[in-house]
């Protein structure tokens, strides 16, 4: 995980103006939070009853954007290994060019020369639609990014939520045509291959429910001691191993995995969902034990993102240790290495190392929240 991410991931996470999880009130113009009515997939349960597995096309169409801009060079990918080649080579063969193409360069250009703007790859999971985002988008360019500038209170936070991510002049002429460029990617290309790969994966979408309804009892006195109660599990098409987990308000979170190619591989869903949860447990383990100059130096955000694949795995062995071989396999493959045929626990390890001051606080932070179990 960059240290952008990882930035990103924490502030995020943390922000105090996050959105009501509730529909706007009527007549105020703001966007609805993401509602279980604007999705393409059934829940596993009922909204606001635990977590539901679902599937949203405008957060699968922001994260391709940023799929074919970004330099994916974490230890485990931002993104699918080969997606930005497949799907270009698919948009090459079908003679398809879009805005996306055209400003590719520049945009890249900027991403690269400026690594920020890599926290923009969370605002998609705060609207519940393309228009919803647009909107807001093009209110924060109208204000400058000064959500005082904004009448409506309602608004205004989303502005302040926008701004966030893109706080210069300059981010936000980034972000103005990087909206243009994916909302044109959407029209001629996006809408038509999103749909074919919903229908195509079906059979995953069913499995990853009926895995979840077997093992969310597991997961249950984690995520309430976590205050991760409620919430929903994004199958998303550009995700690797490194999710995007958000909370959107009223201690209601938004997770957003990877999207398993077939039913057989379902369980990779609840792999990378054990890797998120995880995340904030893992990194309170790794900041008591590292120094600011560890910190500084880009030390801390390795540790950080070894002790969230690690701590995935430690989650696992407590409350579903059947899941825990295929977790470490899954993650070596993530990372370009091969498993071995027996136990994958030594060369998982080895993958990702950590101090051992930093796996006895993972574990004991793991115990005070299972209570012992």
């Amino acid at each position: 995980m960059s240290s952008a991410l990882t930035t990103a991931r924490t502030t995020l996470l943390a922000a105090t103006f996050v959105l009501a999880t509730s529909c706007a009130p009527a007549g105020t113009g703001a966007p609805a939070t993401p509602a279980p009515s604007d999705t393409a997939s059934a829940p596993a349960t009922q909204p606001g009853q635990g977590w539901s597995v679902r599937t949203r096309e405008h957060v699968d169409l922001w994260l391709h954007g940023y799929a074919l801009l970004q330099a994916d060079t974490a230890r485990v990918p931002f993104f699918r290994r080969g997606y930005r080649d497949r799907l270009l080579t698919e948009r090459r063969n079908r003679g398809i060019t879009t805005a996306l193409d055209v400003n590719r360069d520049r945009l890249a250009a900027r991403l690269s020369a400026n690594p920020a703007l890599v926290n923009g790859q969370f605002l998609a999971l705060y609207f519940a639609s393309l228009a919803d985002l647009q909107r807001v988008v093009d209110l924060t360019i109208q204000a400058q990014g000064d959500p005082r500038r904004v009448n409506d209170p309602q608004l205004a936070r989303y502005v302040a939520l926008v701004n966030a991510s893109f706080p210069a002049a300059a981010d936000r002429d980034w972000l103005r045509t990087f909206m243009q460029s994916v909302t044109d990617e959407h029209r001629v290309f996006y809408r038509e291959y999103w749909a074919a790969q919903q229908a195509s994966r079906a059979g995953a979408l069913a499995a990853v429910n009926s895995l979840w309804d077997r093992h969310q009892p597991a997961f249950r006195r984690y995520l309430a001691n976590t205050q991760q109660t409620r919430g929903e599990l994004l199958l998303s098409l550009p995700l690797n191993g490194e999710g995007r987990t958000t909370e959107v308000g009223n201690d209601y979170f938004l997770v957003a995995v990877n999207f398993p190619e077939s039913a057989g591989a379902a369980p990779e869903a609840l792999y990378t969902f054990a890797h998120e949860v995880m995340l904030a447990t893992s990194t309170t383990a790794v900041t008591d034990n590292t120094t600011p100059a560890q910190q500084r130096s880009g030390t801390g955000a390795t540790y950080t993102s070894n002790a969230a694949v690690r701590g995935g795995r430690m989650l696992l062995d407590r409350i579903a240790p059947d899941l825990s071989s295929g977790y470490m396999r899954y993650y070596l493959a993530s990372i370009g290495e091969r498993a071995p045929s027996g136990d994958p626990a030594a060369a998982f390890e080895s993958a990702f190392p950590l101090p051992a001051a930093i796996l006895t606080a993972i574990k004991s932070q793991l115990d005070v929240v299972l209570g012992g179990i």
